[in-house]
């Protein structure tokens, strides 16, 4: 089983310098290592010639950002098994073993490692914590992250189990199935992209897992911070495109009038504190997804032949959002497990 771990790089030299050498030190043993330049404008490359000699490089054209800056990239390496990891991840000693054991199940597609936050190393962090969920609206959360609410991680969720996505963060993806669902959806641009390649991977029948003895620490933070207005343009944009696009459990046209009520709700929420451009953000995204929904109802057909017994475990069925802010569930033990397929 050939394995490539695919760090896509875009003028990120001191994350490189960083992070890199952990990678180097911790993975080179078991799979080659390579890093997609997104056409870096800094000195990334050529440190990594001058320092890695043995990492390969592969130069886009452009910066085509994180799905289509993938796209491109992967179809020039050759693997059984992609792992694409971010440029500011730390991995630690042994991590690939348990990740690769998990992935020997030919049944499994995807999966992901414990996600512990670089800054505070006994938490779970934003982006995957132990293994990511899904509500009945769309609305995504993890074992170990609910909404702001970050657990401790004091072994509580150590078990491998299947979960609903990974994290785009540190994701291991079978080649073959990456490939056949059709990649990344680049129309996304940023945001729940690994998402949606999930929930495709699962409407075709796989598994997507979480394997609690894997652990790397997730700096995060990246390229838009939580308070920026374009965060939440497309937060609520590729939620909604996520939605159309796979969902197949009920009555489509009544999912999504709900979610969209919903986000009204939260555009006045927005409103009633004074945060206008976050206001004007959900309006943006609303008219986005009216714009595009033709293509990706277009997306949804299409998407249809590769359909084959949809597996959907990690789907909760209620609402995240009621148990959290009205019954105050802040921690996934808190929430009824009954509930969830």
């Amino acid at each position: 089983m050939k394995i490539v771990v695919a760090i896509l790089n875009w003028n990120g030299q001191e994350l490189l310098k960083e992070f890199l050498p952990g990678v180097v030190e911790n993975t080179s043993h078991l799979a080659e290592i390579s890093v997609i330049d997104n056409h870096s404008s800094d000195d990334s490359i050529g440190w990594i010639s001058r320092t890695f000699p043995e990492i390969t490089i592969v130069k886009n054209d452009y910066n085509y950002g994180f799905a289509k800056g993938y796209n491109i990239g992967l179809k020039q390496l050759n693997a059984d098994i992609f792992i694409l990891l971010n440029s500011d991840v730390k991995v630690t000693e042994n991590w690939l073993e348990p990740l690769m054991e998990t992935m020997r199940d030919p049944d499994v597609a995807a999966a992901q490692p414990k996600i512990r936050s670089y800054f505070q190393k006994e938490y779970f962090e934003y982006a995957g914590a132990a293994g990511g969920y899904i509500d009945k609206d769309g609305f995504i959360f993890c074992r170990g992250r609910m909404f702001d609410t970050f657990e401790k991680d004091k072994s509580q969720y150590n078990d491998d189990r299947e979960i609903f996505w990974a994290t785009g963060a540190c994701l291991a993806v079978r080649a073959d199935d990456f490939k056949k669902v059709g990649g990344l959806d680049e129309d996304f641009f940023a945001h729940m992209e690994e998402i949606d390649l999930c929930w495709r991977l699962k409407n075709a029948g796989k598994k997507i897992m979480f394997s609690h003895r894997s652990v790397v620490f997730h700096q995060g933070g990246g390229t838009l911070s939580k308070i920026n207005p374009q965060k939440t343009y497309l937060n609520f944009r590729n939620n909604l495109f996520l939605l159309l696009k796979n969902y197949r459990y009920g009555n489509l046209f009544f999912k999504m009038f709900r979610r969209m009520a919903l986000d009204g709700l939260a555009g006045l929420k927005f409103l009633s504190q004074g945060q206008l451009s976050h206001f004007r953000a959900v309006l943006r995204a609303h008219v986005s997804f009216y714009k595009n929904c033709g293509k990706f109802l277009r997306k949804r057909k299409n998407l249809s032949a590769t359909i084959k017994d949809p597996n959907g475990t990690g789907f909760y069925q209620k609402s995240v959002v009621w148990q959290y802010f009205i019954n105050k569930h802040r921690k996934f033990s808190d929430l009824d497990q009954s509930e969830f397929i």
